[in-house]
């Protein structure tokens, strides 16, 4: 029986999946254990959710408690303060989660307490009474000074991620976000971390003509250091049994222009391709291949504007790699050229059935 792909792409990475992140996760986790508000900042598919699950294992070691909470899951405002309130409450101890406890914690608005349809043994939590803006507003002050009241019933820190955080912006004018930097300025023993996806909107939150100027660190997550990445790509390849040829790494760290998710994509596809031959080693000719046929597959998947131009790059790469096939190669690729030849790379994209 083949091992399990050691590639993993599309979800939150394993621990030991996890990558080239380490100066990263050690600030993080030592600023939100000290109660800080950090604003983290990454374009898309470049591991923030992951760096962000990983850190909450460390501080989980620390006894810190912690909630992981998608702000654009909700369309909202009022349903973005129940759902929020509903994981919050769901912190503290079933023992605890009674009806009139619930209740107690809400003065302006009453909320609805049923118990949990999915039969965990909790309960959730509606505020049908909440029509208007001034409504939801009186509503919002309650829910966001919960953490602080939490953390104190559970004798110990809490730390909060807020991911894709841009989209609070949306809710209630845009007047949510005083409302909550009010709030979580107060709370000296709550750690938030504001994780967003689009940089430019969390750029602009930032700023000095917005509620959240200078409210705590910020992280900008860069690229992982190709050296590093390639080295671990080589490292998962023979730890599941199969042999890299000598700079595979370092070829699809380039190919994909070291974006996280795409050189996890691009190994993945790879190591599928060797196992379905039944072979024990991966050479440059294979990534070329499995390159190729992604291409052919999918070529609406490039997602960059000059997308026919990366296309047409890649494809002229390949042709250079089967004239060379039989010469020998360098070592490692050259990390200064991308698929594309600009900062733009190719998006390698998943193959929907795997071969047999």
């Amino acid at each position: 029986m083949p091992a399990d792909n050691p590639f993993v792409y599309g979800e939150i990475v394993p621990a030991d999946a996890f990558v080239g992140r380490d100066n990263e996760l050690r600030r993080l986790a030592g600023d939100l254990a000290n109660g800080q508000k950090v604003f983290l900042i990454s374009p898309r598919r470049y591991g923030k959710s992951s760096l962000v699950r990983q850190t909450f294992h460390a501080l989980a070691r620390q006894k810190i408690t912690t909630l992981e909470f998608t702000v654009s899951s909700f369309s909202s405002y009022v349903a973005f303060l129940e759902g929020y309130a509903r994981a919050l409450v769901s912190l503290q101890t079933r023992a605890v989660q009674t009806r009139g406890w619930i209740r107690d914690l809400f003065s302006t608005a009453k909320p609805e307490v049923r118990p949990d349809s999915g039969g965990a043994g909790g309960m959730t939590l509606a505020f049908p009474a909440v029509r208007t803006p001034r409504d939801a507003a009186r509503l919002a002050e309650e829910v966001f000074a919960l953490p602080a009241r939490l953390a104190d019933g559970l004798g110990r820190r809490l730390v909060i991620a807020l991911d894709e955080f841009q989209a609070i912006g949306s809710f209630n004018g845009g007047s949510v976000e005083q409302a909550l930097r009010a709030a979580v300025q107060q709370q000296r023993h709550v750690g938030y971390v504001f994780a967003g996806s689009e940089p430019t909107l969390m750029e602009q939150m930032i700023g000095p003509k917005r509620p959240f100027y200078k409210a705590g660190p910020v992280m900008r997550l860069q690229k992982i250091p190709a050296a590093t990445f390639a080295a671990f790509v080589d490292r998962r390849f023979t730890r599941s049994g199969i042999t890299p040829e000598a700079g595979l790494g370092a070829a699809v760290v380039d190919l994909s222009g070291n974006l996280p998710y795409d050189v996890q994509r691009l190994a993945h596809e790879t190591w599928d391709d060797v196992v379905a031959d039944r072979r024990k080693r991966a050479t440059l000719d294979d990534l070329h291949a499995t390159l190729n046929r992604l291409l052919a597959e999918h070529d609406t998947m490039l997602e960059a504007p000059d997308a026919g131009a990366a296309r047409r790059a890649a494809r002229r790469r390949l042709r250079a790699g089967r004239r060379t096939a039989g010469r020998r190669r360098p070592r490692t690729p050259s990390p200064r050229r991308r698929v594309d030849g600009s900062s733009r790379a190719y998006r390698p994209a998943t193959r929907r059935h795997r071969r047999a």
